[in-house]
């Protein structure tokens, strides 16, 4: 991609958006990054770092449209149907995804993972069992690294670990992964996209420019589109796969590989997560052992079912990252002992009835926190006690006080976190701060 003297207009100021605008300067770009965020001291701080580039950069709701650029990238935030987007795509401006872009500028093969769930466990799982056999890999992508930031060692590196979403997705032209993974698929950002058929639509793209050479790791009870890529199956709900949980054991085309005891992660999720690294490792020709040492070796990311303190006998569990319906029913699901569920957050269009029958097998109680409150309420009340609260200490408190020894206080929000929270590490950290807080208490 020759970006050399190429005007260019990155929308958004997130991670990405600032990553994409950095390589794109260096590369030659004359680059200018439009965010209306104004007021917001994050976006204030990048604008500062990025002008102190040369990189151009306007802020504030009223920003025009105007065809003075030759392209426009869009930061993965940046909703498509927003009128500033709309106007520069009725200008013929040529639009892309910070995903694209990257890709363009990248060395070395990749693997690309998408899901509604499990997405960065498993990019974190690849890029384990890859280095556990000698590959010099890197992950990147919605795990934290920009892939823009991380295309810029791809000469030095045998393999770009990918995790990719929906909402980077949308924008691809020519992004290729050489090898794809599907996980699953169930609602979610249903406030971005007018249905799931949409939202299915969008993860698709993942397979959009493979060919017969490449491969697409896809979970075995998906809807898919017709692909060119080799399918290779996982499924750990009983469904014929090439990859199963079976009886508790991994299995692989067959064959016993692991225990699911062995490692660090519970759930037929998980288990649907490492058999997916394991079917990248094999593509790789990955020593069993080295895969199998770092299946094991593994452990579970914070805020994922995240073991934070027992206090007179009630475990207390953070798992902020569940921003979704099915996200919740795993971790419910994972429960061995009757829980007091702290649940809520933002708005994103679902509908939780579904989880009544899981709710009167797991829980004891709901306490309710953020702006689905009310409708939570009305979903669950019947199903189960609940109660509200105003705060997140608020919350924990109601919960300690229904949960008797030997029972567990379960935080997984089901919601994204933007009604109350900067992100779901945020909410993650501050439920992790409070509780321990309680124990220099007691």
């Amino acid at each position: 991609m020759d970006v050399k003297k190429q005007r260019v207009v990155v929308l958004g100021l997130g991670l990405s958006g600032m990553e994409a605008a950095k390589l794109l300067q260096d590369k030659g770009a004359d680059v200018t990054v439009r965010d209306n965020a104004a007021g917001d001291a994050k976006v204030a701080a990048r604008a500062e770092a990025l002008r102190s580039c040369g990189i151009g950069v306007e802020l504030g709701a009223g920003i025009q449209a105007t065809t003075r650029f030759d392209f426009c990238v869009l930061s993965p935030g940046i909703n498509p149907n927003a009128p500033l987007v709309q106007a520069l795509r009725q200008a013929g401006l040529p639009m892309f995804g910070e995903l694209e872009v990257a890709y363009r500028f990248c060395a070395c093969p990749i693997v690309g993972i998408t899901g509604t769930n499990g997405k960065t466990t498993t990019t974190e799982l690849v890029d384990a069992v890859l280095a556990a056999g000698g590959k010099r890999t890197l992950a990147c992508g919605n795990i934290g690294t920009a892939f823009s930031t991380a295309v810029r060692k791809s000469e030095e590196i045998d393999v770009m670990v990918v995790e990719v979403s929906s909402f980077q997705l949308e924008h691809i032209v020519e992004f290729r992964p050489g090898i794809s993974v599907h996980l699953n698929l169930t609602p979610d950002h249903l406030d971005r996209y007018g249905s799931m058929e949409e939202y299915e639509v969008a993860k698709w793209q993942i397979f959009r420019n493979q060919t017969a050479d490449d491969y697409a790791v896809v979970n075995a009870n998906l809807r898919l589109p017709e692909m060119a890529a080799r399918k290779i199956t996982i499924s750990a709900s009983g469904a014929a796969a090439d990859y199963q949980l079976i009886d508790g054991w991994l299995v692989a085309r067959g064959e016993q590989v692991l225990e699911q005891s062995r490692t660090n992660l519970i759930g037929p999720h998980n288990a649907e997560n490492m058999l997916a690294a394991l079917a990248v490792a094999d593509l790789y020709a990955i020593p069993r052992e080295a895969a199998i040492e770092a299946l094991c070796r593994y452990k579970p990311l914070p805020h994922r079912c995240e073991k934070v303190a027992t206090i007179d006998g009630v475990t207390f569990i953070n798992d902020s990252k569940a921003t979704n319906i099915d996200a919740l029913e795993k971790a419910l699901q994972s429960m061995q002992v009757p829980a007091v569920l702290i649940a809520g957050g933002k708005d994103k269009g679902l509908d939780f009835s579904s989880l009544r029958g899981l709710l009167r097998e797991k829980v004891k109680a709901v306490v309710l926190i953020g702006q689905m409150t009310e409708k939570l309420f009305a979903a669950w009340n019947s199903a189960v006690p609940c109660v509200r609260a105003t705060t997140l200490s608020d919350a924990i408190e109601q919960a300690q006080k229904l949960a008797q020894s030997g029972e567990a206080v379960l935080f997984s929000p089901g919601c994204s976190s933007f009604d109350m929270f900067k992100d779901f590490e945020d909410r993650g950290n501050q439920f992790r701060e409070l509780v321990k807080a309680k124990i220099k208490s007691t």
